[in-house]
């Protein structure tokens, strides 16, 4: 991977709050056998708390997904971590995320220095998500609809992570990724996935899985 400065981005109070959590969270996602450098600091950059509601902001740096409200969740931070290693991002990179969200992991792709791009199905959490990621000075561009179709206006990606399960990999984007470039995507039943991450070579595709995870369903014309 190559190197890479990534800038701080302040809170709108002009105070980094819950720094010795955030601290606390990256040293949990380290033991847990995550790497990367480069993920790690942006994970220690990204105020987790600035995408939950407030009422939860005390549990903001746990190692445990959250409820966003329309049945959703803010994913837990390992998870965030590992899927994050597995994309093998670099700066300048054109990332596509399906399942926007509260916003926490498009900001973590772009404190990496990532092009994000995301989609989410429920207009009224991209309604939300949008204004914090402005608020805390994230450039990311995003639009409502059904992610499991892509995003062909802005393919081909350098990598596409999908942050719901899947019954199977949707074929439309294996189709939106460079030669090269890798899809992150939980796959399984309702109760239980792998995170598999896909490798485009040519014309074929490599496959890894790691199994038990847990993700609210994919819906959509390739989900559920």
């Amino acid at each position: 991977m190559q190197s890479m400065s990534i800038p701080l981005h302040a809170s709108p109070t002009g105070v980094r709050r819950f720094a010795r959590e955030r601290a606390d969270m990256v040293q949990v996602i380290r033991d847990r056998g995550v790497t990367d450098e480069h993920v790690l600091a942006a994970m220690n950059q990204v105020e987790r708390h600035q995408f939950l509601p407030e009422h939860f902001a005390a549990r903001a740096y746990d190692d445990t997904s959250l409820p966003i409200g329309d049945g959703q969740t803010i994913s837990q931070p390992y998870t965030v971590a590992f899927m994050t290693e597995a994309l093998h991002v670099t700066k300048d990179d054109k990332v596509l995320e399906i399942g926007t969200g509260s916003g926490y992991q498009a900001g973590v792709l772009a404190a990496l220095g990532a092009r994000v791009f995301t989609i989410e199905r429920s207009l009224d959490l991209l309604a939300v998500a949008r204004k914090t990621l402005e608020r805390l000075r994230y450039r990311v561009a995003s639009r409502g609809g059904d992610g499991t179709v892509g995003w062909t206006a802005h393919a081909p990606y350098n990598g596409i992570i999908v942050t719901a399960a899947a019954p199977d990999v949707p074929q439309p984007l294996l189709d939106q990724l460079v030669d090269g470039g890798r899809l992150v995507i939980p796959v399984g039943d309702r109760e239980v996935q792998s995170v598999v991450v896909i490798e485009r070579q040519g014309t074929g595709f490599t496959r890894t899985e790691a199994p038990g995870f847990k993700f609210v369903p994919l819906i959509g014309k390739n989900g559920w």
